[in-house]
């Protein structure tokens, strides 16, 4: 019996080895405020189509629930701000949600979050003085179920929970929720739960197009702006307001509280002062988004940190008050189908080869536009070949692709390889305007322009890897690490050889 014990000890370490692990990940928000969204049986259907793994819901909805057993996909369920009242006040009132909505459906829907309040900084009646209170009867329920190191409690935010975002180095909470928030984060530190935030690029934008560039906005700016506190240099809006928040986080001496986006995202449609509200708009974001994410390449102030995000949202949700674009940031209309293509696996690379006349087998290649000016082009090559990732040593001097020497051919080599390795479309091949897509190959001479189906040996034999590749292979690593460490582990306990041999 004692050996047993032990092999679910070194299994439930490992367990936590690969979480640890995992990387980065990207879900989707599923929200419900519709009155002609399908059922939630073929909401699983579709989300399993698309390989999404993540998803959040606003509440513990049973037939959602239910709809999600066996599936695999991770599921964060909510407390609404409605009954916060009544968690707070009662522990028992947690008991009995408890008992009567997760544990039913646990653990064959794979429930891992607990979100009690949504926003409650910006909700109508302001309860944020009932979420602490709440939160901890929700994890003293967990505890008494034995969940509470399997299933993590938090509460969401929205950025108005600071009073400064800019530059980040300067991020600070706003002083008027210090009663709420100092208590909060005492629990989020004690029990290793993250700060959740919503965070909005798209508004922003939308309510500041002077002083926010949409190409920063979108993940697509070729230029930097840079933090004067730290020397930082951000390139877009999302890391920016990261960081702002870590930084708020640092300034409280809260330096282990890791953030959480449960929700962003960019609207399809809006109403006619919305003009960024766009479907391309919204593909190039969100692409944009989940090659970021799941590259781990972290942010300024935190390279290589891990950062859970969660796109919102899934549906197009008609019963949303307010201006039209907030009933417009689904990916999908309520028949279930696309609004625009979006590949959540962030690998988005067709399998082609390389070809004389692309025409022929649908290859294309991104080359500089004759139209765009030496200046705009040398920004253009500067954001490729730093913060784009592109390896741009065969446009150097005595390389392959030096000759001719000059911005345009240089930029096209740079934009091609970009547009390659982030998968061949129309946004990868933006540059602002200044990118345009060809069928013809421009390759020449040792020159080769690469394809997203093949390698590029001459001109690029050492291609850095796209977002995806290199978020797998974090993963993998990781992943044979513990492998390694559980066997070792257990032959360790069991002091025995055979560790698959267990003596109850």
């Amino acid at each position: 019996m004692a050996s047993a014990f032990k092999l679910l000890f070194a299994v439930s370490l490992f367990t936590l080895l690969l979480r640890f692990c995992r990387g980065s990940i990207v879900g989707v928000c599923y929200g419900r405020n519709a009155d002609d969204l399908p059922t939630p049986d073929k909401v699983v259907e579709l989300i399993k189509l698309h390989n999404i793994k993540y998803v959040r819901i606003y509440d513990s909805n049973i037939q959602v629930l239910k709809a999600f057993a066996n599936t695999g996909v991770e599921l964060m369920v909510a407390v609404p701000n409605s009954d916060l009242l009544a968690f707070s006040q009662f522990q028992s009132n947690a008991d009995s949600w408890l008992k009567n909505s997760i544990l039913p459906y646990y653990p064959a829907t794979k429930i891992t979050y607990i979100t009690v309040g949504l926003e409650v900084t910006e909700s109508p009646n302001n309860a944020s003085a009932l979420v602490v209170p709440a939160m901890h009867n929700v994890l003293t329920a967990l505890k008494k179920a034995g969940l509470h190191k399997r299933i993590k409690v938090s509460s969401t935010h929205s950025l108005g929970v600071l009073s400064r975002s800019f530059p980040p180095s300067a991020g600070a909470f706003n002083s008027s929720h210090a009663s709420f928030l100092k208590p909060m984060l005492e629990f989020l530190a004690e029990n290793q739960s993250p700060f959740m935030i919503d965070l909005y690029p798209y508004y922003a934008y939308r309510d500041s197009p002077q002083k926010v560039s949409l190409d920063y906005a979108m993940f697509e700016s070729s230029s930097e702006v840079i933090d004067p506190n730290t020397g930082l240099l951000y390139t877009n809006m999302f890391d920016a307001q990261i960081d702002a928040l870590y930084f708020a986080l640092m300034a409280l001496n809260f330096k282990t509280i890791k953030v959480m986006v449960t929700e962003t995202g960019w609207p399809s449609k809006g109403s006619p002062k919305e003009k960024g509200a766009t479907p391309d708009n919204a593909q190039t974001y969100n692409t944009n988004l989940i090659q970021h994410v799941l590259n781990d390449t972290g942010t300024p102030a935190k390279p290589g940190e891990e950062l859970d995000v969660y796109i919102f949202s899934l549906f197009n949700e008609n019963r949303k008050p307010g201006l039209e674009s907030e009933r417009n940031w689904g990916l999908f209309y309520p028949d279930k189908t696309s609004i625009y293509n979006l590949d959540f696996t962030g690998k988005g690379v067709l399998d082609m080869t390389n070809s004389t006349d692309g025409s022929k087998n649908g290859t294309t290649w991104c080359i500089a536009s004759s139209k765009a000016s030496e200046a705009d082009l040398q920004n253009a090559i500067d954001w490729a070949c730093g913060p784009g990732n592109v390896d741009c040593s065969a446009i150097q001097p005595s390389q392959p692709c030096f000759e001719p020497d000059n911005l345009a051919s240089h930029a096209s080599f740079a934009f091609n390889s970009y547009y390659q390795q982030n998968g061949p479309s129309d946004v990868a091949c933006s540059f602002g305007g200044k990118g345009i897509k060809v069928d013809k190959d421009p390759s020449y001479d040792n020159c080769i322009y690469l394809t997203a189906g093949g390698i590029n040996k001459t001109a690029s034999s050492n291609m850095t890897a796209t977002a995806n590749t290199s978020s797998s292979a974090h993963t993998d690593v990781c992943s044979w690490i513990c492998v390694f460490l559980l066997t070792t582990l257990i032959a360790v306990i069991l002091n025995t050889g055979n560790v698959f041999h267990v003596s109850f």
